[in-house]
């Protein structure tokens, strides 16, 4: 199980290649533990807690990861936010007005977003009819300047997981890096490919502490890879990239594993029960599986049912603009009272 003739040399930028990335103090001091004074970053010296710049290299937040999730620090990088690893995918292997990559809506728009930023095509394959690749489509559309494969599984906004055997297909055929955005994974049956990394070397997995860790505001990303791809990464993130409070709360969250499962098995014994009160309503056609924290429905008139729960002060998206979603809102699973309040208004506006 390895993808033939992958070279991860022959996929980064010679620019990235070559750089000399920054020193910060924290990186030519590494602490022993033993009292000391610090005069080598021209900080405040007086004592807020937050005086002192953070670890650049997340390194106790990263033991707490490393012994949950069965991997080595080394194939560790944490970004602010996932938004941001995924930019740092695109300046490490894509060059600007020169190579592509590949996504397959309806899917996370910050992919696009992101390529038009970096001046970089993204071929675009629209998944099949029933929201999985199009894997012959895919390989087909593939070139020597495709770089990059995203693959968003649970994927957003339709909250399904890609088949196994397709995503094996597309790790051992395409011949560059297979980005699998895992934000939801947390409330998927499917296990996260992180389990794999050892067997592809192309293979990248993203995560979030948005999600399932219900810390959205703290802009906590996570980037699981081969300790090569993680290298050439940290060569071009920014020094202190993630900051102390973030740290600090997600070490916390992570200390409390318990609590954190706990609210996953809620949510997901929720999706059940709102699935099933859905069912009930007459002007919604389809209600798409889910393995997200959120449920896809396809209703008779998307655009007027939004602005009606708008008028009773409830916010779903409207996804009726995406490709294949025509007529289709995602609504996330709420509390139990919350759930209970979105019911109740989706039966009065009928």
């Amino acid at each position: 199980m390895q993808t033939v003739n992958f070279d991860i040399d022959t996929l980064i930028r010679e620019n990235v290649k070559v750089l000399q990335p920054y020193s910060s103090a924290r990186d030519e001091y590494i602490s022993t533990g033993s009292p000391m004074t610090f005069l080598d970053a021209n900080e405040n010296p007086f004592e807020t807690q937050i005086n002192r710049y953070p670890d650049p290299h997340q390194n106790e937040l990263k033991e707490l990861l490393a012994k949950q999730k069965g991997v080595d620090k080394a194939q560790i990088l944490l970004g602010n936010g996932s938004d941001e690893i995924l930019d740092l995918l695109f300046r490490a292997f894509c060059e600007p007005k020169e190579d592509n990559i590949i996504t397959l809506p309806p899917t996370y728009g910050m992919y696009n977003v992101l390529a038009t930023i970096n001046a970089v095509e993204n071929k675009k394959v629209l998944l099949t009819r029933s929201f999985q690749p199009d894997v012959a489509q895919i390989l087909e559309t593939a070139d020597n300047k495709s770089k990059i494969l995203f693959l968003c599984s649970p994927n957003n906004p339709t909250g399904n997981s890609f088949k196994k055997e397709q995503v094996i297909q597309l790790l051992e055929g395409f011949n560059g890096l297979v980005v699998i955005d895992e934000a939801y994974i947390d409330f998927a049956a499917q296990e996260s490919w992180i389990t794999q990394l050892e067997n592809y070397p192309n293979l990248v997995i993203t995560q979030t502490f948005s999600k399932a860790y219900g810390m959205a505001g703290i802009r906590l990303g996570c980037c699981y890879a081969s300790a090569q791809i993680i290298a050439v990464l940290q060569k071009i993130k920014p020094p202190y990239n993630v900051n102390e409070l973030t740290q600090i709360k997600a070490k916390q969250r992570l200390e409390a594993i318990d609590s954190v499962k706990r609210e996953i098995k809620n949510i997901i014994e929720e999706r059940t029960v709102l699935t099933k009160a859905l069912e009930t309503i007459p002007y919604i056609k389809t209600i798409y599986p889910t393995e997200a924290n959120f449920i896809l429905i396809e209703v008779d008139n998307a655009t007027q049912r939004y602005q009606e729960l708008i008028a009773k002060g409830i916010v779903i998206r409207n996804r009726t603009n995406q490709p294949l979603c025509k007529n289709t809102l995602r609504l996330t699973i709420g509390t139990t009272t919350e759930n209970t309040k979105l019911i109740k208004a989706l039966k009065a506006i009928a």
